[in-house]
């Protein structure tokens, strides 16, 4: 059985990593199972490169993802299964986008 945080930090902390719709965007992406570029996520979500750099090291950081070096590239991927168990939850919790068109 895995520790359980007894005072609320933890998941508030965990939280705030996923509140940011870009962060939110590459854990959506690394679902797929590949490791990406931060250049490859950036695309994705329609940010700068070095945008999605601050971003990737704040779900590195945070235990989300990990990273592998080859050369210069950084590819990253989720951290274990549980962590896209965990995307997967929340985005079955997620109200639906809006449909084009549609109020």
């Amino acid at each position: 059985m895995t520790a359980v945080a007894t005072d609320g930090r933890g998941i508030a902390d965990l939280a705030a990593l996923l509140a940011d719709g870009t962060r939110a965007s590459f854990c959506l992406a690394l679902l797929d199972g590949r490791a990406w570029t931060a250049g490859e996520l950036a695309r994705s979500a329609g940010v700068a490169p070095s945008t999605a750099s601050d971003h990737l090291t704040r779900l590195v950081r945070g235990g989300l993802l990990v990273e592998e070096r080859q050369g210069r590239h950084r590819y990253v991927r989720l951290a274990r299964p549980s962590v896209a168990q965990l995307i997967e939850d929340l985005a079955g919790h997620a109200p639906p986008a809006p449909r084009p068109g549609r109020p």
